[in-house]
């Protein structure tokens, strides 16, 4: 069984047991969060939402909250004594998908 989610602007395919990187959540570790933007489930039969597909929810555990490598931005004009550098470190959410409920 699988569903499709929405968080942080992203779709997801999600199954259970899988562990997933998204956009921070506002959560503790260990904390259980709870998705109601489910677009779709598959399983024994399938459920098409549009655009949720009512009463359906994916539950998931914060497993860790984190800030992914840095990836540097370098701007740069020749001849005009311009260059800027800067650094950004993106925050994320490790998830386990515990149990999709359709």
């Amino acid at each position: 069984m699988y569903a499709i989610i929405e968080t942080g602007g992203k779709q997801l395919k999600v199954e259970e047991g899988q562990e997933i990187y998204v956009e921070k959540i506002d959560a503790d570790q260990n904390e259980s969060v709870t998705f109601d933007k489910v677009l779709f489930v598959s399983g024994d039969d399938v459920k098409v939402g549009a655009p949720y597909v009512e009463g359906a929810t994916v539950t998931a555990k914060v497993e860790k909250q984190g800030r992914q490598k840095k990836v540097t931005v370098v701007k740069f004009k020749p001849k005009k004594n311009y260059h800027r550098k800067q650094g950004h470190r993106q925050p994320y959410t490790k998830l386990v998908i515990e149990n999709i409920n359709a």
